[in-house]
């Protein structure tokens, strides 16, 4: 058992928000209990996965995808007030982590990505370095962009679309977790010979096919699974705690 506060200062000297120019708000969310005991880890504070954090008597959830956002009206009504509700009611912490989880080298979203897909990291580029461009672990390439689609299928249990039909060899692989469609371009002007992320806008469909750097897309979530469980672990570890992943599924 731990202090909330110390609890805190732990994921924030892990994840270094200070750091980051951010969407919202990093860090503690929703006050809860004082002390804490058991913390769920998921990717997103939706209801379902409040739900389930009660029902595994959590004292904390951490997620990538927390309550509040820049832009937003700030009125506590629908689902919002559903979602504070159930945290105050049950006394529930709630720790968010939005780009310094996605940016951390070892724990993160990338960083999980890539040792899922057997990628190794070699630069960064992008806005904030949050762009990551490497190649297979093994040092091989894959024989095409269809290759490196069943790969990325069979590794992340997940359908991929992917963009460019072409056949040539993909040796330098660039990827980006969640909405990180913005940074294709970045991804070409390192010398990226396929780009992966998560979602896909409807500029970039045209650019894959024009400039001959594939496309792949395998899902937000799906994309954002293995960073939250991660950091989690490893605090949790550090102080003592109890930790349990759930994922809530999300086919976006």
């Amino acid at each position: 058992m731990c202090e909330r506060a110390e609890l805190l200062q732990a994921f924030d000297a892990l994840l270094q928000p200070e750091r980051f120019r951010d969407y919202g708000p990093n860090g503690l969310q929703v006050e809860g209990r004082a002390q804490v005991d058991k913390i769920v880890s998921g990717v997103t504070a939706s209801r379902a996965l409040i739900d389930a954090a009660i029902v595994a008597r959590a004292d904390a959830i951490f997620v990538h995808h927390g309550l509040f956002w820049r832009g937003q009206d700030g009125r506590v009504t629908g689902w919002m007030k559903q979602r504070l509700a159930l945290l105050l009611a049950h006394d529930i912490n709630l720790f968010a982590y939005h780009l310094p989880l996605d940016a951390h080298p070892e724990l993160g979203n990338n960083a999980q990505l890539g040792l899922k897909l057997g990628l190794l990291a070699q630069s960064r580029f992008g806005e904030q370095d949050l762009g990551w461009l490497g190649q297979r672990a093994d040092g091989l390439s894959f024989e095409s962009p269809q290759a490196l689609a069943a790969h990325i299928t069979k590794a992340l249990n997940r359908s991929v679309v992917l963009l460019d039909e072409g056949h040539r060899s993909i040796q330098k692989i660039a990827w980006c977790t969640g909405a990180a469609q913005s940074y294709f371009e970045d991804a070409i002007a390192a010398g990226a010979d396929a780009f992966i992320t998560g979602e896909i806008s409807e500029p970039q469909a045209h650019y894959a096919r024009e400039c001959g750097v594939a496309y792949l897309v395998c899902g937000h979530h799906a994309s954002e699974r293995y960073g939250a469980p991660a950091a989690a672990a490893h605090v949790a570890a550090q102080l003592g705690l109890a930790h349990e992943f759930i994922d809530i599924d999300n086919p976006a």
